[in-house]
């Protein structure tokens, strides 16, 4: 199973947004990554695609474990409006 990731630009906190994607099915995943800080308290962009990278091993894990598994939209329930 192969899995990519795409990283939102970081804003201010201490996570970044990340979408987890496994190739072979097309199956999403999205959740919040720690960023990491060099010596200075300054974002570390480097540093946090490396560790988005550790944490999409585990996600791969997961995927294959079935942990994660697609989760289906629910049908919005339609309601009829009167005039």
């Amino acid at each position: 199973m192969s899995i990519t990731f795409q990283i939102a630009p970081y804003v201010d906190g201490q996570a970044v947004d990340v979408t987890f994607t496994c190739a072979e099915n097309g199956f999403v995943h999205h959740r919040k990554v720690n960023a990491v800080f060099d010596e200075s308290d300054a974002y570390d962009e480097a540093a946090t695609i490396a560790r988005v990278g550790e944490v999409a091993l585990g996600v791969e894990v997961k995927m294959n474990a079935g942990a994660f598994k697609p989760v289906e939209p629910e049908p919005l329930e339609q309601q009829e409006i009167e005039p």
